[in-house]
């Protein structure tokens, strides 16, 4: 299955995902879509993954490029493609799903629990999740649930921490997270970690153990795993 990936900045490169497409026989692709002259067709991938960054999903008109890059997802679901959003990702799925994105109450940013919602008991996808899990949170924006879609997650500070919908999986959180990607991101936007209800120190968010990122990646891989298996038994009309 041939993978294209979606980046905002050149930060999200640091992760988990390429490393699995290529122990799977994937191949993976990935692109800077501020640099993308021609958005690729439907036809030249098998599934879509956009990554995180550090916009909001509606600042059209600060980042111009955003326009495009959500034609081009929308038309990656209308062609029945496996979609994956993460984050920034998630957000802008959402919204090409027809759900509001806005700035949340409080940023999450930091190790924080995470819990499966009963709903998700029920998915090929969500029963995958353990019914708590702890994993690593980078924003301040958040998305309403699809129409038609299954919420899988929430935190306590955010209600809506990721939903599936048809072959569409969105994730706010990173499982894919690791720890060279955390220090870049605790270095770059070092002035967004200021105490406060859901954000912690630099210590804090650099302090975690190397089995905490495993289990993440652990989990990321069971997810996409039972995400794959779940897109071949569904109808390739993307509204069933």
């Amino acid at each position: 299955m041939r993978f294209l990936c979606l980046q905002h900045s050149p930060v999200a490169a640091e992760v988990h995902l390429p490393d699995w497409a290529q122990r799977c026989g994937h191949p993976w692709v990935s692109t800077l879509v501020p640099e993308l002259v021609q958005p690729p067709a439907p036809a030249e991938f098998d599934a879509l993954v956009v990554l995180g960054g550090p916009m909001s999903a509606w600042e059209v008109d600060k980042y111009p490029w955003l326009q495009a890059e959500k034609h081009l997802i929308a038309g990656a679901i209308e062609a029945g493609k496996p979609v994956l959003g993460i984050c920034l990702g998630a957000q802008l799925v959402a919204e090409v799903l027809g759900a509001r994105t806005y700035a949340g109450p409080q940023p999450e940013i930091g190790w924080h629990p995470v819990q499966a919602t009963a709903a998700s008991r029920h998915h090929p996808v969500g029963s995958v999740l353990p019914e708590a899990f702890e994993t690593f949170l980078w924003h301040g924006d958040t998305f309403d649930i699809p129409e038609g879609a299954v919420r899988l997650a929430r935190s306590t500070a955010f209600e809506n921490q990721g939903f599936a919908w048809n072959r569409v999986l969105a994730l706010q959180f990173h499982l894919e997270v690791r720890p060279d990607w955390v220090r870049l991101l605790a270095r770059r936007d070092a002035e967004q970690l200021v105490a406060g209800a859901y954000t912690q120190s630099a210590d804090q968010v650099l302090g975690k153990a190397e089995a905490v990122y495993a289990a993440n990646n652990a989990l990321m891989e069971r997810l996409l795993d039972a995400w794959l298996a779940s897109v071949g038994t569904l109808s390739s009309d993307p509204r069933s």
